[in-house]
């Protein structure tokens, strides 16, 4: 009896063991379960990015007024008979003269 007893606590150590750390088990099961979560947060991530340009190429090809957007902020162009002024935050704007009358 002591023996069939040995033996059944041995094969149950074993298949518990198989059922933690064996191929398939449950720690490779939660090491891929975080791995599938984190690549579909990034497919969401990308999903979204991808909807952006999607509307941006869309704008694109119906209306004048993103690609003259884009001219002005891209490549800095100007319409004829317009002002240009360009305004300086104080940090860019360098050493400033000192107030005259000291």
């Amino acid at each position: 009896m002591r023996l069939y007893t040995l033996i059944l606590i041995i094969v149950l150590a074993w298949l518990q063991h198989q059922l933690w750390f064996g191929k398939n088990g449950l720690v490779e099961y939660r090491q891929r379960s975080e791995a599938v979560a984190r690549q579909q947060a990034d497919n969401q991530q990308l999903k979204e990015r991808n909807q952006l340009l999607y509307k941006e190429i869309d704008d694109l090809k119906s209306g004048l007024e993103v690609i003259e957007e884009l001219a002005r902020n891209d490549l800095g162009y100007i319409k004829p008979d317009e002002t240009f002024y360009r305004v300086l935050p104080k940090e860019a704007r360098g050493a400033t003269p000192a107030a005259k009358g000291n």
